[in-house]
C-alpha cells in the first residue's frame, strides 16, 4: 500500500491537539442514499453550523472522472465554471459549542484501503472515539407512516432494544461501509443508520427521511443540531409528493396498498412484543422450583411444629404402644 498520508493535505495550522473532536460523522454519496437523506443531512449541518475546513483528500488519484463526471457550465461561447468535486474533512461547531468532525464527498472509485487506513490516521490525529453515519435506503413503505430505520454498530451498547429487520445477508461493497469495518478494528466504536425510504421516492429529495437521518445521529451521539430549516424543506417536499400522488390513481393505489401492509406488519410486531413483555412476566423454571421447595419446606415446618403434624403422629404413636410392643386396649371398667 502507498503511503496513506500522502492522501490528505491538513489545511489549518493549528495544532490537532487544540482541534480535538470526539465523533466523526462520515456522509460519503456514491453507493446508495434513497432519497438523498445523507446528501440534505451534510448539506444541512454545513448550511446551519459554523466549520472549517482541518484536512482535504487529492480526489485525483480516488476518482474515475469518466465514470460519473463532474459538472461544467457553458456560457454562450466559453466554458465559465467547474463544479470541482472534493473528500473533505471539516470541523464542526454544533449549537452547544461541541466540536465533530464531518467527512463529506463523493465516494472514491479507487484505494477503499488507503482512504480507510488515511481516515483512521486523521481520525487517530483529531481524538475521535465514534464514527457515525446515516444514509437512505430503499424499502416498500408508504410515505403517510412514520419513518423507520435500521441500526447497525460495531459495540452492542449502541444497539439496546434493536430489532433487526434483516438475517445474515451480502449486500454490495461499499466505501462507508469498509470505514466502519476498518475503524472498529482500529479500536474506534462505529455506528450507522440506514433510513428507510419509499421505493417510489429514491430518486428524489426526500426532507423527511433527512431529518429521520439527523435525528438518528444526535440521538445516539448526543450532539445540537437544530433542524427548524430541513423541517422547512421537509414541509415542502411532503406538500408537494401528497400533490403528485392524489393525481395519479396507479400511485394512489400503491401507497394504499403499501398502508395496509404496514399496518398489518406493525401490528404484527406489536403483538410479538406484548407477548415477549407477557412471557418475560412468567416466572422461570428456576423461579418456580424454587417457590415449590419454599412450599414443600413450609409445609414440613408446619408438620413439625402441629400436633397433627408428622412429629405429634409419631410421638402419638409411642404413647399407644405397650411396653411390650402390643398395642394399648381400653381398660374394661
Amino acid at each position: 500500500m502507498l503511503d496513506p498520508a500522502q492522501l490528505f493535505r491538513l489545511e489549518t495550522d493549528t495544532t490537532s491537539h487544540d482541534l480535538r473532536a470526539s465523533t466523526m460523522v462520515v456522509a460519503l454519496g456514491g453507493f446508495i442514499d434513497a432519497g438523498f437523506a445523507q446528501k440534505l443531512m451534510s448539506q444541512h449541518i454545513l448550511g446551519t453550523l459554523e466549520h472549517t475546513v482541518v484536512a482535504s483528500f487529492d480526489l485525483d488519484q480516488l476518482l474515475d472522472y469518466r465514470g460519473r463526471r463532474p459538472v461544467m457550465t457553458f456560457d454562450r461561447d466559453r466554458f465559465s465554471e467547474y463544479d470541482d468535486p472534493s473528500l473533505v474533512l471539516y470541523r464542526v461547531i454544533d449549537a452547544e459549542g461541541t466540536p465533530f468532525l464531518l467527512l463529506t464527498g463523493p465516494e472514491p472509485d479507487y484505494q477503499w484501503e488507503r482512504v480507510a487506513e488515511a481516515t483512521r490516521m486523521l481520525a487517530s490525529m483529531f481524538g475521535v472515539s465514534l464514527m457515525v453515519s446515516a444514509h437512505g435506503i430503499p424499502m416498500a413503505v408508504p410515505h403517510t407512516r412514520p419513518i423507520g430505520f435500521t441500526r447497525y454498530a460495531s459495540n452492542q451498547r449502541y444497539l439496546t432494544e434493536n430489532e433487526p429487520l434483516f438475517g445474515n445477508v451480502q449486500i454490495p461493497a461499499s466505501a462507508e461501509g469498509l470505514l466502519h469495518i476498518r475503524l472498529a478494528e482500529a479500536g474506534i466504536d462505529t455506528a450507522g443508520f440506514a433510513v428507510h425510504v419509499p421505493h417510489y421516492l429514491v430518486q428524489v429529495e426526500y426532507g423527511d427521511a433527512a431529518i429521520a437521518a439527523l435525528e438518528c445521529v444526535t440521538g445516539l451521539t448526543g450532539l445540537a443540531i437544530p433542524a427548524q430549516e430541513l423541517a422547512a424543506i421537509a414541509g415542502l417536499h411532503r406538500a408537494d409528493i401528497a400533490k403528485q400522488v392524489g393525481e395519479n390513481d396507479e400511485v394512489t393505489e400503491v401507497v394504499s396498498g403499501l398502508e395496509q401492509q404496514y399496518d398489518t406488519f406493525t401490528e404484527g410486531r406489536r403483538r410479538r412484543s406484548l407477548l415477549a413483555a407477557e412471557m418475560n412476566e412468567l416466572p422461570s423454571a428456576d423461579e418456580i422450583g424454587e417457590e415449590l421447595e419454599q412450599f414443600l419446606r413450609s409445609g414440613r415446618d408446619e408438620n413439625e411444629d402441629t400436633p397433627g403434624g408428622e412429629r405429634g403422629a409419631a410421638h402419638h404413636a409411642d404413647d399407644s404402644d405397650d411396653s411390650d410392643g402390643s398395642p394399648n386396649r381400653p381398660q374394661a371398667d
